[in-house]
C-alpha cells in the first residue's frame, strides 16, 4: 500500500518534467519539397517569410503566420503509409489536410513555372530538395484537362496515374534529380508530388503551379527560383524518424505541433536538436533523483514501522 502510494506520487512528479519537456522541445522536422518546378511553399519562402511580396504569399502569412514558411520542408503526414486518398480530404491536397498549411489550398494567382514550349511533351529535369534524404519513391501527378484552378484541388482533378515515378532515388548535394517526359498538356496546370518513404509510413506532399507553353500566366522569375537555395547542412545531425503529425479519429493527420515564435526555423534546427538533448538529460537526472528520494522515503517509513 505504502509503495503503491509512493509510486503514484512519483508518477505525478514525473509528469511535471514530461510536460515541461513537451513544451520546450518541438520535434525536429526537416525533409523536403519540390524545388523545380518550385512548389507553392518554396516560392513563398524564397520571397522571404517576414516580407512576402506576391498576393498569395501575403495571404498565406496572414492566414497561417510565418512559421509554415520556415518549415517549408515538412508538409507531411507521419502515418500516411500510401493511404493518401483515404486520409487527405478533397480540397486539402496542397496542405496535406494540415491546418498549419491551410493557405496552400487557396486558389488564386500563384506564380507558376513555365515547364516547356508548345507542343508539350518535352523532357524536363525535376529537382526535389531533400533537407533530409530518405529511402522511398516520388510520384508526379498532373491535373486533368477539366481542372478548375478557381477552386481547391480535389483528387478527381488529378490524372489517375502518375506521369513519372522516381523510385528509390539517390540524393546528390541534397537534391533528388530526375529527367522525365512531361504529359501532353497546355496552359495552366498543377503538378502534385507525393514522396512516400519506404523506411517509415511518413509521406510528403507538394503543389507546384506550372504553365505548359503559355505566355499569359504569371511565370516564376528565374531569380526567384534560384532564391530557393537553403543551407542543408543544418539538418545533418537531426533525428529523422519523428512524428510531426498524429492521426485523428478519421485517420487524417491534423494534430500540428504548436510553435511559440520561430523555434523550428531552418537556421535554428541544429540548436533546437541540441536543446532537446540537454533537456532530455535534465529530465533523466530529475527522474533518477526522484526515484532515489522515493526509495529513501520508503525505507525510512519501513524503519519507523519496525520500531
Amino acid at each position: 500500500m505504502r509503495f503503491g502510494r509512493l509510486a503514484r506520487s512519483a508518477a505525478v512528479l514525473a509528469a511535471v518534467p514530461v510536460a515541461v519537456t513537451g513544451l520546450a522541445v518541438t520535434p525536429a522536422a526537416a525533409h523536403g519539397t519540390l524545388g523545380d518546378p518550385i512548389s507553392r511553399i518554396a516560392a513563398c519562402y524564397a520571397e522571404g517569410p517576414e516580407t512576402p511580396q506576391s498576393e498569395m504569399c501575403v495571404r498565406l502569412v496572414e492566414e497561417n503566420g510565418t512559421q509554415p514558411l520556415y518549415d517549408w520542408h515538412e508538409v507531411n503526414l507521419a502515418n500516411a503509409d500510401g493511404r493518401h486518398r483515404e486520409i487527405i480530404p478533397d480540397g486539402q491536397l496542397c496542405s496535406a489536410g494540415r491546418d498549419k498549411y491551410s493557405a496552400l489550398d487557396n486558389p488564386g494567382d500563384w506564380a507558376s513555372t513555365a515547364v516547356t514550349p508548345l507542343p508539350s511533351g518535352a523532357d524536363y529535369t525535376f529537382e526535389y530538395t531533400a533537407a533530409v534524404p530518405h529511402a522511398g519513391y516520388i510520384e508526379y501527378y498532373v491535373t486533368t484537362d477539366d481542372w478548375d484552378p478557381s477552386t481547391p484541388l480535389t483528387w478527381d482533378e488529378l490524372e489517375p496515374e502518375p506521369f513519372a515515378i522516381d523510385d528509390q532515388p539517390v540524393a546528390e548535394n541534397g537534391t533528388y534529380t530526375m529527367t522525365a517526359r512531361l504529359p501532353e498538356k497546355s496552359g495552366e496546370h498543377l503538378i502534385y508530388t507525393i514522396w512516400q518513404r519506404t523506411d517509415s509510413p511518413e509521406a510528403f506532399y507538394t503543389c507546384s503551379d506550372v504553365t505548359f507553353g503559355g505566355t499569359n500566366a504569371t511565370v516564376m522569375p528565374a531569380a526567384q527560383t534560384e532564391a530557393f537555395d537553403v543551407d542543408l547542412t543544418v539538418y545533418e545531425d537531426l533525428d529523422h524518424d519523428h512524428a510531426a503529425t498524429t492521426a485523428d479519429s478519421e485517420g487524417a493527420g491534423t494534430a500540428d505541433t504548436a510553435s511559440d515564435g520561430h523555434g523550428a526555423h531552418a537556421a535554428g534546427e541544429e540548436a533546437l536538436a541540441s536543446t532537446g538533448t540537454a533537456v532530455t538529460a535534465l529530465f533523466a537526472t530529475a527522474i533518477a533523483l526522484m526515484a532515489a528520494g522515493a526509495g529513501a522515503l520508503h525505507l525510512s517509513r519501513r524503519r519507523r514501522g519496525l520500531v
